[in-house]
């Protein structure tokens, strides 16, 4: 956070009302100030990057989109801010897809305001935060993934290649423009990639594709 002790927060919420009350609270809090909002993706992703705050409490559910996948383009864009998962339900698969996607914390709305307050400042400072039994719900799935053998080693040659442009954030038709295939083509790949590595949503591959990029170059 630099030198200013003061925790700049920026609150991505499609309901008004929560983000007024989230700003409110936050902002009747000495060292932290609220920033900027948003209520859609479009809108976090064209503001956030001009304010650079520390933190980002993020809904996990957009109207435009959904918050793992602005938490990973923030993280790419703005690697020092912290990301806040802030959500009214209890989902493993969004919980996963937030971790590896490089939130800091994923806590649901039911919180209590001082502990809200707290998650605000933990991840500020650069700690993780996830309530104990979400923490076991993780710890659980990692170790699921770890037993199970390399799920890339399923993928083809072409599977593998929309796997990757799948984590640069290109759409289908995006995806068919760079490998020279029918739409409906790459939707099938798509599907297959999704069901070869025993995933649900295209965020989970996105996050899942970043990841192994990032093992790559490091």
């Amino acid at each position: 956070m630099g030198g200013d002790t003061t925790i700049r927060v920026f609150l991505v919420d499609d309901h008004e009302i929560v983000r007024r009350g989230v700003g409110s609270l936050l902002d009747d809090e000495d060292g932290i100030e609220v920033v900027g909002e948003a209520g859609t993706a479009a809108q976090a992703l064209a503001r956030v990057t001009a304010l650079e705050p520390d933190v980002v409490v993020l809904d996990v559910r957009l109207p435009d989109g959904d918050g793992v996948t602005v938490c990973r383009d923030i993280r790419s864009m703005l690697p020092d801010t912290r990301m806040l998962m802030l959500t009214s339900y209890s989902d493993d698969e969004a919980l996963y897809g937030a971790v590896m996607a490089g939130a800091s914390g994923y806590i649901l709305k039911q919180i209590h305001g001082t502990d809200l307050v707290g998650a605000v400042r933990t991840v500020a400072q650069g700690r993780s935060l996830l309530d104990p039994e979400s923490t076991t719900r993780m710890l659980r799935r990692l170790r699921e993934e770890a037993g199970r053998k390399d799920p890339l080693s399923e993928l083809t040659e072409q599977e593998r290649r929309v796997l990757e442009l799948i984590g640069e954030g290109l759409t289908n038709r995006e995806i068919g423009a760079r490998m020279y295939l029918a739409e409906k083509t790459v939707k099938n790949y798509v599907s297959r990639v999704l069901a070869k590595l025993g995933m649900a949503r295209r965020t989970q591959a996105a996050a899942y594709a970043v990841r192994l990029s990032m093992d790559q170059t490091s």
